[in-house]
């Protein structure tokens, strides 16, 4: 059997000790004051000494090994911990070490484990935070207002649409009660009475309109409430869907529907009780029974002409109606729609004054299509303007610019400032107008559809009441 350098040394230090302690023991059996036992003495505390330091040495070198060797070890631990050990099992201290090795190896084990469900964590949070930014981005196009409070009432998210609507800044509001961002209390209420009641109504839909911006406006607030992991509400998103548009256009189809009921009522009543007169032979003589024709066919041309602008502007509209641009005089224009409108002209004793370019000056238009809208534009004056009034037409022309303007101006009575940003409006009627002539509300709709739209053109009214009202538009002059 082999015996190691370090277990020789180990074997001299202890013949050493026992050799001190023998000379000790043999001192001590010697008579008091005789010099063989101080001698004795002497020797064996020196063979004692050597031999305790020599033993501390070897056990501080162990020890320090054991502490390097422990080290590379833990370090490797971190690498790969299968199959690594302390000290070899070939060594003599080998049996001592099994506890470290075994714990070292579940050590290593575990560590294994905390990276890898850290690597996972990880890769979660990333994957979270990527889908988190995505959502945050995709909300932040969203034209709807959203925002989102927590279970404190605290903001915790909103989108650029909220903060313009709502005039904030998430930055700045971030982790704030609501009643320091928000300026509109019933919009405070909803929201707090949405997360108390969650549990029971997780989604509620409600209108409410408030002052955005200075202006009055009615939203669609959807609100959803979000329940956490102990089942108590821990947040409420709220979705805010302007519907003012949609509120508009739905009164003034409401208006629109109650007033072509009642211009069709007048012409049909009126058809149908000479219709019956006639049947029944109330009336003998043929100048009467020529009047009652002549009074039916006049109603039935009304009729049929409501019926043609409603049906106008819904093909228009579709592109149903074909468009063809070649160059027109606004001249040649201006002449056949007063040709047109001059029975009404002379019975109101309204004074016309016109301003007109030569004809060589011209636009790209469609013919019949730009008639209807100078035609609207002109029926409207004439209908506007009381008796013995006056109608200005004129066509500038600006080469510098290069466009052709028209305007028609009346002394009628006029548009309140209020209603001028709404009278292009479809179903749109201004109310001082109502009482002065009947109408649909579709004839200047559809003259802004066929400027604007069709020809690329632009569209203008100033008005004063008890003044008059001036339309103009502008169409690109052909070169």
């Amino acid at each position: 059997m082999t015996i190691s350098v370090r277990g020789k040394l180990e074997w001299l230090f202890v013949l050493a000790m026992l050799i001190g302690g023998a000379c000790v023991a043999w001192g001590v059996g010697r008579p008091e004051g005789d010099v063989v036992r101080r001698n004795l003495n002497y020797i064996g505390l020196l063979i004692l000494v050597f031999a305790a330091v020599g033993s501390l040495g070897a056990f501080r070198r162990a020890h320090r090994k054991l502490l390097l060797h422990l080290g590379e070890q833990l370090e490797n631990v971190q690498g790969d911990m299968d199959g690594h050990v302390l000290v070899d099992r070939s060594d003599e201290d080998g049996r001592d070490a099994r506890p470290v090795n075994h714990g070292l190896a579940m050590l290593g084990k575990q560590m294994e484990d905390f990276r890898l469900a850290n690597q996972a964590l990880t890769i979660h949070a990333r994957l979270a935070k990527t889908q988190q930014t995505q959502a945050e981005n995709i909300l932040g196009l969203v034209s709807d207002a959203v925002f989102v409070t927590n279970r404190f009432d605290e903001l915790i998210y909103a989108n650029q649409a909220a903060e313009h609507l709502l005039g904030f800044q998430l930055s700045a509001s971030l982790r704030r009660n609501i009643d320091k961002v928000l300026f509109d209390g019933v919009l405070i209420r909803l929201i707090r009475e949405a997360r108390t009641t969650g549990l029971n109504h997780p989604r509620q839909v409600v209108e409410h309109t408030f002052d955005a911006h200075h202006t009055p406006q009615t939203f669609r607030m959807t609100l959803n409430c979000i329940p956490g992991p102990n089942g108590a509400m821990s947040a409420v998103v709220a979705i805010l869907h302007d519907v003012t548009r949609e509120k508009e256009v739905e009164r003034s189809k409401t208006e629109f529907v109650a007033n072509v009921s009642h211009e069709l009522k007048t012409p049909l009543a009126s058809i149908k009780a000479y219709t019956e007169m006639l049947m029944d032979g109330e009336v003998d003589d043929a100048e009467s029974i020529q009047e009652f024709y002549k009074t039916i066919s006049g109603e039935t041309e009304r009729l049929h002409g409501m019926i043609d602008r409603i049906l106008t502007v819904s093909r228009i509209e579709s592109g149903a109606v074909p468009v063809a641009l070649e160059p027109v005089s606004m001249t040649a224009v201006i002449k056949q729609v007063m040709n047109l409108i001059a029975p009404q002209v002379q019975a109101k004793r309204i004074q016309i004054e016109e301003e007109l370019p030569p004809v060589y000056y011209q636009v790209e238009a469609d013919y019949d299509l730009i008639c209807q809208a100078v035609l609207n534009l002109a029926s409207n004056a004439v209908k506007y303007t009381p008796d013995g009034g006056m109608i200005r037409i004129a066509v500038l022309v600006d080469e510098h610019r290069g466009v052709v303007t028209t305007e028609i101006a009346d002394t009628g009575v006029g548009i309140p400032a209020e209603d001028l940003g709404r009278v292009f409006d479809k179903f749109y009627r201004v109310r001082t107008s109502c009482a002065v002539a009947p109408g649909t509300g579709l004839g200047l709709p559809l003259v802004k559809f066929i400027v604007e739209t069709i020809h690329n053109g632009a569209i203008s009214v100033i008005s004063e009441p008890g003044v008059g009202s001036t339309f103009s538009f502008e169409l690109p002059l052909v070169a």
